[in-house]
């Protein structure tokens, strides 16, 4: 098994560096592929905020990583929720902190924190936390 850093699963993604992109889908052919969650959330972000793709183009890769065969995703089920948040439009990076949480319930500032997901019913409870108005 390998690794892939953010570099790599970008040029999968995108395909945009002829060369790069068969070293890359030549490791990919030959070898099982861990892809730990911070390169996730770190290609979501390049993918979204350098190379202007859709959440849905986004999810859609995503969603196809997790059905290969040969890649293997760190907590691949937590990522899984968080991609069905993500759907629902979630931020990608807050989906993946709130899948990740186990049992703990997740305490937060952010209004909007998977907001769609958590009134559908299908992210698990969010403890949205409110500061009454403060005289500065």
């Amino acid at each position: 098994m390998i690794a892939f850093d953010t570099n790599l699963l970008i040029r999968v993604a995108v395909a945009d560096d002829t060369e790069q992109v068969a070293v890359a889908r030549r490791l990919i052919a030959q070898n099982t592929i861990f892809i730990s969650r911070t390169v996730l959330l770190e290609s979501e972000w390049v993918l979204r905020s350098v190379y202007k793709k859709t959440p849905t183009d986004i999810h859609r890769f995503f969603q196809a990583l997790l059905g290969l065969d040969n890649t293997e995703l760190e907590n691949a089920e937590a990522i899984s929720h968080a991609l069905d948040w993500y759907a629902h439009g979630a931020d990608f990076a807050d989906a993946l902190h709130l899948a990740v949480c186990g049992d703990a319930t997740l305490h937060t500032f952010d209004k909007n924190f998977c907001k769609a997901a958590c009134e559908a019913g299908i992210a698990p409870q969010v403890t949205i936390l409110s500061i009454a108005a403060r005289d500065d």
